[in-house]
């Protein structure tokens, strides 16, 4: 090969970058190196010197490449005060609500079986009184009266409780109501084997003295507080009565009231209640008050 001819490299090495070697200029053709006295030239040709690289053009080069770029620093601060916040005691990150953003598990609509349950709660509330879906019956306007002590401010008229009708709508309390939901519901039908169906209501609200005794004081029939029962209808058809059927049902039911009302009076009490049972919610400061 004649001297200073270009030599073009064949040889299987992988090509470089081409980015790279576009961006760096080829080097100058440089002459032979001279041959020293007394040696004859062998036909090797010394390689051209390789030119150092840009330092502009590396590092443009570099810049294009797929290696992390660094965080801005704006980011970087918020996610080193948002660590630090975190390691606060106390603070629930989770909780928090950026100001503007929509909570969308509260504006989302219902689901369909959400759509039934509240579907439900309503017919179940349909016609109850006291806050109780069991209770069944009406609001009706404050009772008042010329009679010192007699009246009730917030009455209800009562149909039926805990599933079991009354034989006639009671004008009562709720506090009334809400004691014979309780008494029907966990003593007299569980001890009927859910059979019972019928409360026959000798007694509601009525301005009256106890006992219906000249001179004493106010009843709390008068005051909206106290129901009489006189028997039970089950659902066969069959009647107990106080007065005639007074058995061991009866006196089971009867002696579990005592402490769901504050008062019951029946038979062998006083005299005055052996044909029904009487049961009140009149507030007593010595607990609860059963014969």
């Amino acid at each position: 090969m004649a001297v200073g001819q270009t030599v073009v490299d064949r040889s299987p090495r992988p090509l470089e970058n081409p980015r790279l070697s576009t961006a760096i200029a080829a080097p100058e053709a440089v002459a032979p190196a001279a041959v020293p006295d007394g040696e004859e030239a062998t036909g090797a040709e010394t390689p051209p010197p390789v030119a150092a690289p840009d330092p502009a053009v590396e590092g443009s080069v570099l810049a294009s490449s797929l290696r992390p770029v660094a965080r801005p620093s704006a980011l970087a601060e918020r996610l080193a005060s948002l660590r630090a916040a975190s390691n606060a005691p106390g603070l629930d990150l989770s909780a928090s609500q950026a100001e503007g953003e929509v909570d969308l598990a509260a504006v989302a609509p219902p689901t369909r079986k959400e759509k039934r349950r509240k579907k439900r709660e309503a017919a179940s509330m349909e016609g109850a009184v006291c806050g109780v879906a069991s209770i069944k019956g009406e609001e009706i306007p404050p009772i008042g009266s010329k009679v010192g002590g007699c009246g009730v401010p917030e009455a209800v008229k009562v149909t039926s409780v805990a599933g079991v009708r009354l034989s006639q709508a009671a004008t009562v309390d709720c506090s009334v109501a809400q004691a014979l939901n309780t008494w029907v519901q966990d003593v007299a039908q569980p001890a009927f084997d859910g059979r019972l169906s019928e409360l026959r209501i000798a007694a509601h609200y009525i301005c009256r003295s106890r006992n219906n005794v000249k001179g004493a004081k106010i009843s709390e029939h008068g005051k909206g507080r106290a129901i009489d029962i006189s028997a039970f209808v089950l659902s066969d058809g069959k009647v107990l009565t106080v007065q005639d059927n007074y058995n061991r049902t009866l006196r089971r039911i009867y002696k579990a009231a005592c402490g769901i009302f504050k008062t019951t009076l029946g038979p062998g009490s006083d005299g005055y209640h052996e044909d029904h049972f009487h049961f009140d919610t009149s507030a007593r400061s010595g607990g609860a008050f059963c014969r």
